[in-house]
C-alpha cells in the first residue's frame, strides 16, 4: 500500500492524530520530514484537515474537523502584523473556517480583516487578542485591543462633544481618524454584514442587531479598556457581501459608496422634540453622499426647526443629493410635508 494511502487509512481509524502517532503506530521506516511533506500534500489536496502549528499540529479527515477544535485564540504583539498572515494562522488553529460556505467565508474574511486592521493601525495598543469560534450554528469573532478606545478616538480626532456623537458619526460611514490612509468604511460595512455587531469601549457599548433591525447605544458597567469588537453571523447565512455593498450604491453601475441610511431615533436623546442643532448633527458629513435615507422608525414627532433644517435648508444647499424619509408616522410626515411646501 502506498504511504499516502496508509496515511488516509490511518485517518479513517483515528479522529485526530499527529505525525508521531502515525509513525509510531504503523512503524513505517521513513523519515519524519518526508512524512510531514506527504501530510502537507494531503492537506493541500483537501484530503486531510490540519490544526495547530509546528510540533502541535494535528490532523483529521475533513469530515472529522470537530475533533480539531472549534476555537482559535491568539494574543499578538502589535508589531508588523498583517491581516492575511493572521487569517492563515486562524485556518490552522480552527480549520472549520476552511469549510465555510463561500458567501459566509467572504463575509468573515472581510469583517475580520477590517476590524483587525483597525486594531493594528488606530488603537495604539501594544497587544491585540483575537478569538474565532463556531458555537452551535453561529460563527463569531472577537478582536480586543488595550489602546485609546474607538469612541474616544473619534471624539478626540473629530472634536466632538461626546461618545454618543462619535457613535453617530461611525454609523454614517466614511468616518475615519486617518483620512489619508482609510476610507472610513470598515466599521460601517462590518456592522451591516453581521447578524450581531458590538463595539465595547471604556464604559460605552454600541450594539447593531440586524436580526431585529435595531441599534442600541449606551453606558455599560463592563468599562472595557481599549476596544472589544464582537461579530456574529449564522453559519448557514444566505447573505452575500456584494449585496450588502450594492445596497449602499446609488447607481448599480458605479461601485462607489455614496448612499447611507440614518436612524433618526439615535439623535432624539429621549425627547419628542428635535431641534435645529440636532438636525445639523444628523447632517454633519452627509454632503459626501448622493443618496441619504432617513429612517424615522420609533420617532413620535419632530420639531419644525429640525424638519426645516434638513428638508429645506440642507436640500437647497445640496440640490443634487436625494433625501428620502422612511417609516414616518402621521405627525412626522405632516411636519416634513409642511416645510417642503
Amino acid at each position: 500500500m502506498e504511504i499516502r494511502e496508509k496515511i488516509l487509512d490511518f485517518a479513517k481509524k483515528h479522529k485526530k492524530f499527529n505525525v508521531s502517532d502515525f509513525l509510531l503506530t504503523t512503524k513505517i521506516k521513513i523519515t519524519r520530514p518526508y512524512t510531514s511533506k506527504l501530510f502537507s500534500e494531503l492537506v493541500a489536496e483537501k484530503k486531510l484537515a490540519r490544526a495547530g502549528q509546528s510540533y502541535r499540529t494535528i490532523y483529521s479527515l475533513p469530515e472529522n474537523t470537530k475533533a480539531l477544535g472549534n476555537t482559535a485564540m491568539m494574543k499578538l504583539q502589535n508589531i508588523n502584523l498583517e491581516e492575511y498572515e493572521v487569517l492563515g494562522k486562524i485556518g490552522l488553529k480552527a480549520p472549520f473556517i476552511l469549510r465555510l460556505k463561500d458567501n459566509v467565508r467572504s463575509i468573515f474574511d472581510y469583517a475580520f480583516s477590517e476590524m483587525f486592521n483597525n486594531a493594528i493601525e488606530h488603537s495604539h495598543s501594544k497587544y491585540i487578542k483575537i478569538e474565532v469560534s463556531k458555537k452551535d450554528r453561529f460563527l463569531t469573532f472577537v478582536v480586543r485591543d488595550f489602546g485609546i478606545g474607538v469612541f474616544r478616538n473619534v471624539k478626540s480626532q473629530r472634536h466632538l462633544a461626546s461618545e454618543l456623537e462619535a457613535m453617530q458619526d461611525l454609523l454614517k460611514g466614511k468616518t475615519t481618524t486617518a483620512p489619508k490612509a482609510h476610507s472610513g468604511e470598515g466599521i460601517f460595512f462590518t456592522s451591516k454584514v453581521a447578524d450581531i455587531f458590538v463595539l465595547d469601549s471604556f464604559g460605552y457599548e454600541l450594539t447593531v442587531d440586524n436580526e431585529k433591525n435595531d441599534i442600541f447605544f449606551g453606558k455599560t458597567d463592563k468599562n472595557i479598556r481599549g476596544t472589544k469588537v464582537f461579530f456574529s453571523i449564522a453559519i448557514n447565512s444566505a447573505k452575500h457581501l456584494i449585496d450588502i455593498f450594492g445596497k449602499f450604491q446609488s447607481n448599480k453601475d458605479d461601485f462607489g459608496f455614496d448612499r447611507t441610511e440614518i436612524q433618526i431615533k439615535l439623535y432624539t436623546l429621549g425627547t419628542v422634540h428635535i431641534s435645529r442643532s440636532q438636525a445639523r448633527r444628523v447632517l454633519s458629513g452627509l454632503e459626501k453622499f448622493k443618496t441619504i435615507i432617513l429612517d424615522f422608525d420609533k420617532v413620535p414627532i419632530i420639531g419644525q426647526a429640525f424638519a426645516d433644517e434638513i428638508f429645506r435648508v440642507f436640500k437647497n444647499k445640496h440640490q443634487k443629493i436625494k433625501i428620502t424619509p422612511i417609516n414616518m408616522n402621521d405627525a412626522v410626515e405632516f411636519m416634513i410635508k409642511r416645510v417642503g411646501r
